[in-house]
């Protein structure tokens, strides 16, 4: 497999907030990983290091497979 575009590179202020505006959007991680030329473990390290949630803001807080509410 080819590593990505930006493997083993630093990352920019203009990275970290093309980041932070795609984990906004709730762009899925793969997509963003794609758009920055980054892996996803890449993306899921920076996000977490920089305080930024990759958890979907647009999810039912009902959700039904939960067994929890039961």
């Amino acid at each position: 497999m080819n590593k990505p575009k930006n493997h083993g590179k630093q990352w920019s202020e203009n990275d970290v907030e093309r980041l932070r505006v795609l984990i906004n959007g709730n762009t899925p991680t793969g997509i963003i990983a794609f758009k920055l030329g980054r892996s996803e473990d890449a993306i899921r390290t920076k996000a977490n290091g920089e305080g930024f949630s990759l958890k979907p803001t647009n999810q039912s807080p009902y959700n039904r497979n939960d067994s929890k509410g039961k």
